[in-house]
């Protein structure tokens, strides 16, 4: 999913009760939510090298309880980080105080008090310690108004003002830190990283590295704008909530947001499993009409946005693959299932000595891993907007291989042109066997 839904889904996570048993259990939620992704900076080695890495070991049951200690530690270094600020900045408010109370206290002369026989003549540092007793001054009274309620609000009058002043503004607004429950609440926000990826077409590998086979629900889009509603709402109600009981004078309470986090956990939940019965229903479909002209050796059936009733079926024959068009709002009428056999008819492309050769590169051999619907085709001297074509002599010929995976080459997602289609890569072959420049997309891999 996108790393939005990850980080909203955190949130919700946190807010739905891990909250109320550790402080910073929201922000651990929401690292570890979307801490998987970290992957992606295999980008700065190349497309392929992303393409090989991503979803790969940070995405699987072996990682999630290292990626959510590691979020733990993160979250205490900051917290141990932030600690130390605050503290510095309270002690030097108390020293600015301190030296401005000192500055206002009276101080009897050297000569009147040497008179008066006062043994604390000429001091000023004993009279200012006389003003801040209690048992001198009889409270604060002795300090000029303004550095009366200052020194009320740093504790510095009386037992009973210091105990009224400093009971629930520090103590009790403090939350402990247990960190059972902290790497608990990271844990479960990293296992919800793996469950939201598996929801959609692109899959990923769960048991990696004892079983490098990918899974994928293929019944969530990648983007769901219906989800991330949820998410949102679930976070923002209580703020408006808050914003209306703060105008009517009702006194904050902690931890709001609880049930409407639920809320938005338990609503994504059932359009989750909405979804997945109408995948179901949609394969059952298919498996019970004839679309192709030829038996059917397997099946796919990829979702679009927003619409749990509209689905892209991929179905593939000994000779070719074929496209439809699948409706499970009334399986049975007549146009559920629409194809067109001149235009959604792909014949599987020729296994030429170029095509052999661009499988065993890099770029081959990490995409044939993944691309479970994968076209592998030599379309000739096409250049590729990336790199310029080889500049060969005479004698010798390049021509580009194509790489294409059919779960992400139909709309909203690409035209009906497979070389532009999402997630698509290249090679220049030269001479049926050598490799002269590959890439995905527009980034050449270096």
């Amino acid at each position: 999913m996108d790393p939005l839904t990850h980080f909203l889904t955190g949130a919700c996570i946190g807010r739905a009760g891990f909250n109320r048993k550790t402080a910073y259990a929201t922000v651990a939620a929401v690292l570890a939510a979307e801490a998987a992704d970290l992957d992606v900076l295999w980008g700065f080695a190349g497309p392929v090298e992303e393409l090989k890495h991503h979803r790969g070991i940070t995405h699987t049951f072996v990682a999630a309880p290292v990626v959510a200690g590691v979020v733990v530690c993160a979250v205490a270094g900051a917290a141990w980080l932030f600690d130390r600020w605050r503290c510095a900045r309270r002690k030097s408010k108390a020293e600015a105080v301190h030296d401005s109370d000192k500055a206002s206290c009276p101080v009897l002369s050297a000569s009147s008090a040497e008179r008066a026989g006062d043994p604390d003549a000429g001091d000023p540092d004993a009279r200012y310690r006389d003003a801040r007793d209690p048992d001198a001054l009889a409270g604060i009274g002795g300090l000029p108004p303004l550095r009366q309620k200052e020194s009320a609000r740093m504790g510095h009058g009386t037992p009973s003002a210091g105990k009224e002043e400093a009971g629930p503004s520090t103590q009790s607004s403090l939350q402990a830190v247990r960190w059972g429950w902290l790497y608990l609440t990271a844990l479960v926000a990293a296992l919800s990283h793996l469950l939201l990826d598996w929801s959609n077409n692109y899959g990923l590998r769960p048991f990696f590295p004892f079983n490098p086979r990918w899974y994928a629900g293929s019944f969530m889009f990648i983007l769901e704008p219906e989800v991330l509603g949820l998410l949102v709402l679930a976070l923002v109600m209580p703020w408006l909530l808050g914003l209306s009981d703060r105008e009517i004078g009702v006194r904050r309470q902690p931890f709001r947001g609880r049930g409407w986090a639920i809320f938005g956990l338990s609503a994504m939940a059932v359009l989750f499993f909405w979804r997945w019965e109408e995948h179901a229903v949609g394969l059952a479909m298919l498996r019970n009409t004839q679309v192709a002209s030829e038996p059917v050796t397997r099946m796919a059936l990829e979702p679009y946005p927003m619409n749990p009733y509209r689905w892209h079926a991929i179905l593939e024959t000994r000779d070719f693959y074929q496209t439809a068009e699948v409706n499970t709002w009334d399986p049975n009428s007549l146009v559920a299932i629409t194809s067109d056999p001149q235009a959604d008819v792909l014949y599987k492309p020729a296994d030429t000595p170029a095509v052999e050769a661009a499988k065993q590169t890099l770029l081959g051999r990490v995409y044939l891993d993944w691309g479970t619907w994968a076209v592998v085709r030599d379309v000739g001297q096409e250049p590729v907007p990336a790199l310029p074509p080889p500049d060969l002599p005479p004698g010798r010929r390049w021509t580009t291989v194509t790489f294409n995976d059919l779960r992400f080459d139909y709309s909203p997602l690409a035209g009906r042109s497979h070389d532009r289609a999402p997630l698509s890569g290249w090679v220049y072959i030269v001479d049926g066997r050598d490799e002269a420049g590959e890439g995905m997309g527009n980034r050449v891999q270096k």
